[in-house]
């Protein structure tokens, strides 16, 4: 089985990875950092000795960016049986006085990613009747909140985005699934001061979304929320 997963390289895309690749999916991932993934590939090496991990350096903003990874994906597998669209990007900022700018690059890297990569590798997936696409959304998808800005527009621009795939895709055999973590520990709370367990550990999500992966096949989750017990921050 091949995965594609995109943002794979920290955070909740690194523990989906991980958890992939300790259950024996074979990897695509891509992230702009070339030094990270290279990380990546060398703990991988190690850890998951019997899993295949192809790393593609990619800033899934360009849009020739995301057509070369869709082509490496495809001449990597025949078509995906997982596609996690999980890159993403948040900015902070209320939209009476954020950049002018924040939209348009939250669009790009939030919703833009997912919509071109997911059209770029629907054709082989559709023809093989088979294949679970996971959109990485939030809960800013479903809840506007202070300093949200630009970034919780661009998210609910994802579920929406989710929700079309799933109508057209029913009856194709694949399924779609928009996840929407609140507070979840990674680089967007880098240095934060609040208890650990306030805030959601990315192996929990990477949980779920192994899950539901694995139900059976006339069984989807639509869209699962998943909040810190202690409630959103």
């Amino acid at each position: 089985m091949w995965a594609v997963v995109t943002g794979a390289t920290k955070g909740i895309g690194l523990a989906i990875a991980e958890k992939l690749a300790a259950e024996g999916v074979n990897l695509i991932v891509c992230a702009r950092n070339l030094s990270d993934l290279e990380r990546m590939k060398t703990s991988f090496k190690e850890t998951y000795q019997h899993t295949a991990l192809v790393t593609v350096k990619a800033d899934l903003s360009r849009k020739e960016d995301i057509t070369n990874f869709a082509k490496i994906v495809l001449e990597t597998c025949e078509s995906p049986d997982y596609l996690i669209n999980n890159a993403g990007i948040y900015v902070g900022g209320s939209l009476a006085d954020e950049p002018d700018e924040n939209l348009p690059f939250m669009i790009e890297t939030n919703l833009y990613s997912a919509y071109y990569l997911t059209k770029a590798l629907l054709t082989p997936m559709k023809a093989y009747k088979k294949g679970h696409i996971i959109n990485m959304c939030s809960i800013a998808s479903k809840i506007a909140y202070p300093n949200g800005g630009s970034y919780s527009i661009s998210k609910f621009a994802l579920l929406g985005f989710s929700k079309v795939l799933r109508e057209e895709l029913k009856n194709d055999g694949i399924k779609v699934t928009a996840v929407m973590p609140g507070a979840t520990w990674s680089d967007s709370w880098k240095g934060a001061t609040l208890p650990h367990d306030r805030i959601m550990e990315a192996k929990d999500i990477a949980d779920s979304v192994w899950n539901i992966l694995n139900l059976g096949p006339s069984c989807v989750v639509e869209e699962i929320t998943l909040r810190p017990q202690l409630g959103d921050l």
